[in-house]
Parts: C-alpha cells; structure tokens; sequence
C-alpha cells in the first residue's frame, strides 16, 4: 500500500507517515484471571509540524452481539525519533523550538538510522488511573517494537511492572498486541486488535 507523505511533514516524522491518521477495529482484552472481552477501538496520529507524532486511543466494550456496551479506557501520548536533544529543539518545560527544525532534510534523518536499519523511537504513554509509561524501541519500515523503560505509578494505582507493544502494517491494516506484566504475573498477553483507517487526516 503507497504511503502519502503529507507536505507540510517535517523530516523527522517521514518514519511515522505510515501511521497517520484515525484507525478504527475490534479486538480482545483479558489477563491473568480477567475474562477476555471483545472491544472497539479507535486511535489517531497527527502531526502539528513539530517533531513528534500526537497518539490518542479511545477503548470501547462490546457485548456478546459485538455492539458497545460501554466505554473502557482511554490512552494518549508522543511518538518521536529517540535521539540527543539540542537548543533548537522544545524545551524545557514550554520553551519554544527554533522555527526552522533540528533536522532540516532527508538526510539529516536518514543519519539517524540504527545498526538494524529501523530508527529508534521513545514512547510516552498516559493512562487513568496514575500509570504512565515510557517506551523505547525502533520503527522499521512499517513495524513498530516498543519495551517500557519506565513505568511510573500514582499513589493508590494499581500494580503495573512492564509492557512490550508490537504494531504492524498487514494488507493496509494495523495490526497491534499489547503484552503486561501486572498485578503479580509474569509477562504476558493483554490486548490485540485489527484497525482499519477511516481518515487519513494528517
């Protein structure tokens, strides 16, 4: 499937292009001695001309005639390329970037490529109830692998250790799975689901 790479994108983000936009689908959701449910979810990324890509999710459960039932949950983030940070970028706290961006060209990006020849990204991911967690990884052509490297947890939130987050572009779907470690188990299945796009707003 041809990916369009919007024009106003800045060169950092050409990685993500593939993942812009709404996508919409069903999936599954149990762990450990939670029962599995179907649900329904849907996830944007946009882009605001600056180096990072905006990632919303909204979770919905379905019932057994795979209508919704009522809302789950909701998650929100940043994807961007991990590398140093320099003066012209965001930061910190709300300091502006410079209007003309770090990395200026193809190239600049392309010289950012890993041994393995993805792009190693960071991941910050919010969620109610005081958990966030902060995921490292590599994007590679349309595949995305993400480990947490943090995981941090409110006073009163629930007992969540690790995650690992696998997305993939399959027939001009994407195709995700979420493994956890939580509430005392071991690493292990959590959640997956099939999306299809429904808006290539970027």
């Amino acid at each position: 499937m041809p990916v369009e790479i919007p024009t106003n994108l800045t060169p950092e983000l050409v990685p993500f292009a593939w993942l812009l936009g709404t996508w919409e689908g069903d999936g599954f959701v149990g762990y450990g001695d939670a029962e599995q449910r179907a649900f329904r979810q849907r996830v944007t990324f946009e882009q605001h001309g600056l180096p990072f890509v905006v990632y919303r999710g909204q979770t919905t459960l379905l019932n057994d005639e795979g209508e919704p039932q009522r809302e789950a949950t909701y998650e929100q983030g940043f994807w961007e390329l991990a590398r140093p940070r320099e003066d012209g970028d965001i930061g910190p706290g709300m300091l502006p970037p410079d209007p003309v961006p770090v990395l200026k060209a193809a190239q600049d990006v392309e010289d950012l490529r890993n041994a393995d020849g993805g792009f190693d990204i960071s991941v910050s991911m919010l969620h109610p109830g005081g958990i966030s967690e902060l995921y490292l990884g590599q994007i590679k052509g349309p595949r995305v692998d993400l480990v947490t490297d943090a995981v941090m947890r409110a006073q009163g939130a629930k007992e969540y250790a690790s995650g690992t987050r696998l997305y993939g572009l399959v027939n001009g779907n994407l195709m995700w799975a979420w493994d956890m470690a939580a509430n005392g188990h071991e690493l292990a299945t959590h959640a997956s689901a099939e999306l299809k796009k429904v808006d290539s707003l970027q």
